[in-house]
């Protein structure tokens, strides 16, 4: 395994290298400039030309993706425009507010659809299968910003149960116990929308990963020898119908860093997802091509966590 782990890792290289380059020629061609953007109407020609040159923007994009490349090998990776701070210093400020959201709402999704999609494959075609699948089906096409308002109105406004947003009390200036439980208070409706959105699309995985599972020869033939159903379906169907799953959550790897943007502007949570709207809005391009790097990179670890998982879920798989 670690042999393999490592030739993956080598692999990345050249992969990480042409993502960069696309990204950072498909930012830098964007019509604007973060000069454009946030100059004043008074402003001379002459001037944004100066901030142009003072922020390098004014030199061809081959060359400034050449010196963007020599600082990046040495962790540099620039100043954002619009926090006026190192990039890496921003999205480590607010990375962890949007994976502490994500990680909540994962978990939560994971405990809820599995066991429920599971519960459906084995009961096929019945009334607990009919409604639950029809609550997927509402989950998977409800917007996250249609049920985001939905909850505010209900949840927030109507009955006054939750904050609309924010991440704590303005002006409570709580520490230890109190400070966690005022966040938890805070983060709960975007909680539970982003729990209610990923909760439909893994649970028509999970079912349709064990209705094909449980129709294999050898389910039968454990049915055959007098196994318990829990022994049949726990034990060795789900195992098999994890990888499909495993896959899933592997690529999910990205979006527990990379925010919720839809869900972070609604409830005004200042996650990394809704700081990467107002970058991409004010052309912060220092920002937006770390951050997409950091986007990329994270995918592919996600797919070798996948591939390394495979092993680990299933005995068949061998890693070469």
């Amino acid at each position: 395994m670690f042999t393999y782990i490592t030739r993956r890792l080598l692999q990345m290289i050249p992969v990480v290298l042409g993502a960069s380059l696309l990204i950072f020629v498909v930012i830098s061609m964007a019509p604007g400039d973060y000069v454009d953007t946030n100059s004043n109407a008074n402003m001379t020609e002459e001037k944004k030309q100066e901030l142009r040159e003072l922020m390098g923007l004014d030199k061809p994009i081959p060359v400034r993706y050449v010196n963007w490349m020599g600082k990046a090998l040495k962790g540099e990776l620039g100043d954002s425009l619009k926090f006026k701070q190192p990039v890496v210093q921003v999205i480590n400020t607010y990375m962890w507010n949007s994976f502490y959201l994500s990680i909540a709402a994962f978990v939560a999704s994971i405990l809820i659809a599995v066991p429920i999609g599971i519960v459906s494959a084995t009961k096929q075609y019945s009334l607990i299968d009919g409604f639950f699948t029809v609550i997927a089906l509402i989950g998977i096409s409800l917007p996250a910003f249609f049920l985001g308002l939905l909850l505010i109105k209900i949840l927030a406004f109507d009955t006054g149960w939750f904050p609309v947003s924010g991440m704590t009390t303005t002006g409570m200036g709580a520490s230890g116990f109190a400070y966690v439980k005022d966040v938890v208070y805070h983060m709960f409706l975007p909680f539970l929308v982003l729990t209610l959105i990923q909760i439909g699309s893994l649970m028509r995985y999970t079912r349709t990963s064990m209705l094909e599972v449980i129709r294999q020869d050898y389910i039968r033939t454990a049915r055959a020898k007098g196994l318990k159903e829990s022994v049949v379906i726990y034990k060795h169907a789900l195992r098999n119908a994890l990888i499909p799953i495993v896959t899933i959550l592997g690529m999910s790897l990205p979006g527990l860093f990379g925010g919720a943007l839809m869900t972070e502007k609604i409830f005004a949570w200042p996650g990394i997802g809704k700081v990467a709207y107002d970058c991409l809005v004010a052309r912060d391009y220092p920002f937006l091509i770390a951050f997409n790097m950091f986007l990329a990179i994270l995918m592919l670890v996600g797919n070798l966590i996948a591939d390394v998982s495979y092993a680990l879920v299933d005995p068949r798989v061998r890693l070469k």
